[in-house]
């Protein structure tokens, strides 16, 4: 077992070495217009728009292939362009019925849940809770035309030109949304539970320590005091009575 998952490590790092080989990519993509080669005129509906510029967002360049079909580049891992696995994204201007094919061509893993049936999530404006794309409309493979290395590809169809559509890996949970939990407890005044700041990372966000402990209520949290007797005497255990219990403090 050790030394398949050593030779799993080993497979993965090769294949983030090879990713990383892709053009540096500086930045998300904000608002991106993803027109046909050659077109400079007025975008028209069908003429995707990318973003990434939001918190969690993850999309450092499209290309594009065909009116059906877009290449997209994720960035690396913050420090570490080895790993690359986050996608966060929005699409809009599309057209009713437009059916796409998105290949994110830049993955480091060489292993992924989505061989065994995991999907992407995607959600749009008038349909705001996240919902998995059909497992059957999503493959995973090395590709030979990226440099061997693996693809994760999904089709999708628009069905509201109107709607902003946003994909993502799995389940995004942002910074803002923890730290709005983590106030919401606060707040509530947890016998159980302490917060506190440690420091600040690089980008000055707050780095939180979290103690919680036994949530047992005070009554049981007693002691039992027993003054030693007078003699070591059976008899002597006449002389004393039991001291009322006390609450730990």
């Amino acid at each position: 077992m050790e030394r398949k998952m050593e030779e799993n490590t080993v497979s993965d790092v090769d294949a983030g070495r090879e990713a990383g080989g892709e053009d540096a990519l500086v930045g998300n993509v904000n608002k991106l217009i993803v027109s046909p080669p050659g077109y400079s005129g007025t975008p028209r509906k069908g003429h995707l728009v990318f973003d990434a510029c939001f918190e969690s967002g993850n999309l450092g360049r499209v290309d594009y292939i065909s009116e059906f079909e877009f290449d997209l580049f994720i960035r690396p891992d913050t420090c570490n362009p080895r790993f690359r696995v986050w996608f966060n994204f929005t699409v809009e201007n599309v057209r009713e019925t437009q059916r796409v094919i998105f290949n994110v061509v830049n993955f480091s893993k060489t292993k992924s849940l989505y061989r065994d049936g995991m999907s992407p999530v995607v959600k749009s404006t008038s349909r705001p809770k996240w919902q998995r794309l059909p497992a059957k409309n999503v493959y995973y493979y090395r590709c030979p035309d990226h440099r061997r290395n693996y693809v994760m590809s999904f089709a999708f169809c628009f069905d509201r030109e109107d709607d902003v559509y946003q994909f993502a890996y799995c389940y995004p949970y942002t910074y803002s949304r923890l730290q709005h939990y983590l106030a919401t407890l606060e707040r509530r005044n947890l016998p159980y539970l302490q917060r506190e700041q440690l420091g600040l990372s690089v980008q000055q966000r707050r780095l939180d320590l979290l103690t919680i402990t036994n949530s047992v209520p005070a009554c049981f949290k007693m002691a039992t005091i027993v003054p030693v007797p007078k003699s070591s005497t059976i008899s002597s255990l006449n002389d004393w009575r039991p001291v009322a219990l006390t609450p730990i403090v």
